[in-house]
């Protein structure tokens, strides 16, 4: 695997993903693509505050969806990775126990999903890609914090 630099992400189209604007020490665990980002601004507009949860089922389940923050409830069996666009983004302890060595990159596909998430009435789906963190990068990792 080729080490890719820490201010980009390049997924399987060539597109970039944003960085929050975390002390240089950090590494954020999730990031987002510009076209992500223009779909939850969008999604914002309609929705107001919105927050993010990478469902462990099978199938669709098992996408990132796209919630009003406060019609998602999270407890201590849930962990925050930290913010995309200002929303939080969740996933389940257990989870996270497989995915810890990964970033996450929060990116949208044309297509419509079988989940209750914002975007899917707009013929869009949020998808996940993922790599892993290199030793150096995995020493300097943002924060997480548990739920509840």
């Amino acid at each position: 695997m080729t080490r890719r630099s820490l201010d980009s992400f390049d997924d399987q189209t060539g597109d970039s993903a944003t960085q929050h604007s975390e002390s240089p020490s950090h590494i954020p665990r999730v990031t987002h693509s510009k076209e992500a980002q223009e779909l939850i601004e969008k999604l914002k507009e309609r929705h107001g505050e919105l927050m993010f949860h990478q469902s462990g089922g099978c199938c669709d389940g098992s996408q990132p969806m796209c919630f009003p923050k406060d019609e998602f409830k999270v407890g201590g069996s849930d962990v925050c990775l930290g913010e995309i666009v200002g929303c939080e983004f969740w996933m389940s302890a257990d989870q996270f126990e497989y995915w810890k060595h990964t970033q996450l990159n929060l990116h949208v596909t044309p297509g419509r999903g079988s989940s209750f998430s914002l975007e899917i009435p707009l013929g869009m789906r949020f998808i996940i890609q993922s790599r892993v963190f290199t030793e150096d990068e995995s020493a300097r990792l943002q924060e997480i914090r548990y739920g509840g």
